[in-house]
């Protein structure tokens, strides 16, 4: 029951009850030659197409998906284990997604003048080419869309290879974008194995490749790109630090935490992990926080009480468990859960540990599962040393009453986004990726847009 994907075939399989319910067979060499060759030709002519039509596909787009917002939510269970709720959301924050790029983009791909000596100068946002993106499970619409809705719309066009676990998803969300009227091309899809990525990274008709995913498949994949000297953005792992001083609000401290630590079960990348907490709130929250743990409802991803499903994969689900029980080992203390669910579903137990110092494994790895770690911090200062005292760099949480010492703290905190009295999000109004392990480049906003336009410079009269 460990295995998602083949040789020759990508599988659906349910992690609620383990059942293998899709099987896609990997594209053949001709069917991969003409998706790539497609993509190609189509940037020839979706480059020229105006971007006030590029915009009306978007809303488009944004329409069928919530025309299919219960077949993709459904879709997205039964392949990943995500609450069916949560996955509704999923799918409307994509069609917001699409709208907000719809109504802004235009005025963010404007060509902007440049005072110079003489003559009159405009820095121009050109599209590149096609854009292949490898992207991960855990959000298959919104990190599918977080991507290919500023490429496209910047003019690029886009190809996709999602993870093998999630291709009904991944077909369902295609499917909207021919219905919204994007060209054959504009938004393709490749069912391959691990072998054919260093061949397309290698193809000149690929311009740049984009990855969410692991620490080592980001590197490899960066390692590929560097050799064919192609742009490349990552969005890789991450172990945010949450981190509550003295002076928080503990109840709403303890809301986000909880929020922000378990939703998805746990499986997101910037997702609260190491919870540093200062000394003289520790009781408190610490109470608060598991007393609230223990409420979450765990059960069937299709029922709408549920907050906690399976995890997605088994393999990971064995991976946290020793990571865990490692932990243990080392000295952490066991407050809540600790371990597999036994009987069906790839269920983990929503696990708090506390007493995790920084050389444990609850504080150097990054748990991708329902597992929280408290630490302890003598103050703002050493919450900030031992928030930086990791090889991630993607978000952090601070909660406080000091606005003043939380800015100042933001200055100081080496991640690519710092949420004051919030938990982090992935927003297309902000700029969102990370820094050291946690990768580079980044994603939504105008920096989003941008991230894959030839930045053009274009002078006239130069004397």
């Amino acid at each position: 029951m460990t295995t998602t994907n083949s040789q020759t075939h990508a599988i659906s399989q349910n992690p609620f009850t383990g059942e293998r319910f899709g099987e896609y067979p990997f594209d053949t060499t001709l069917a991969l030659e003409a998706a790539v060759s497609q993509g190609s030709a189509a940037f020839k002519q979706w480059r020229k197409t105006d971007i006030a039509q590029r915009a009306i596909l978007l809303v488009n787009l944004a329409t069928e998906l919530r025309n299919a917002g219960n077949d993709i939510a459904r879709m997205i269970a039964l392949e990943m284990g995500k609450p069916v709720k949560q996955a509704r959301a999923e799918v409307e924050k994509s069609a917001g997604l699409c709208e907000w790029y719809a109504k802004n983009g235009s005025t963010m791909l404007a060509p902007e003048p440049t005072m110079v000596d003489n003559g009159e100068a405009h820095i121009h946002y050109r599209p590149s080419g096609m854009i292949l993106a490898i992207m991960p499970w855990n959000f298959p619409v919104w990190q599918i869309l977080r991507g290919a809705v500023p490429a496209l719309l910047a003019g690029n066009t886009f190809l996709l290879k999602p993870a093998p676990n999630v291709m009904g998803t991944t077909y369902l969300v295609k499917q909207a974008a021919l219905k919204a009227g994007f060209p054959a091309g504009a938004f393709g899809v490749i069912n391959v194995g691990t072998p054919a990525v260093a061949e397309l990274i290698a193809d000149p008709r690929v311009v740049a490749v984009t990855v969410t995913g692991s620490v080592r498949a980001g590197a490899a994949i960066a390692e590929l790109a560097g050799k064919s000297l192609k742009k490349c953005v990552l969005e890789l792992g991450g172990s945010d630090p949450f981190i509550v001083l003295n002076d928080a609000n503990l109840d709403e401290a303890v809301i986000a935490a909880v929020a922000s630590r378990y939703q998805n079960t746990g499986q997101v990348c910037a997702a609260a992990k190491r919870f540093i907490v200062e000394e003289g709130v520790l009781e408190a929250f610490t109470a608060k926080f598991v007393a609230a743990t223990q409420a979450l409802v765990m059960g069937d991803p299709l029922d709408e009480a549920t907050y906690i499903g399976p995890m997605a994969r088994f393999d990971l689900r064995d991976e946290l468990d020793k990571q865990v029980k490692d932990s243990l080992d080392e000295g952490a203390t066991l407050l809540l859960g600790g371990g597999k669910i036994a009987g069906n579903g790839n269920f983990y137990a929503p696990t708090i540990l506390s007493h995790v110092t920084p050389d444990m494994t609850a504080f150097r790895q990054e748990l991708f599962g329902p597992v929280a770690a408290i630490t302890v911090a003598r103050d703002a200062d050493h919450a900030v040393e031992l928030a930086n005292d990791s090889d991630f760099g993607l978000s952090a949480t601070i909660y406080t009453a000091d606005t003043e010492l939380a800015n100042k703290m933001t200055a100081e905190l080496e991640t690519g986004g710092v949420f004051i009295n919030g938990y982090s999000a992935s927003d297309p109004r902000v700029a969102f990726g990370g820094v050291k392990k946690s990768g580079y480049g980044r994603e939504l906003s105008h920096f989003g847009l941008r991230e894959f336009c030839n930045v053009q410079t274009v002078w006239s009269d130069r004397k």
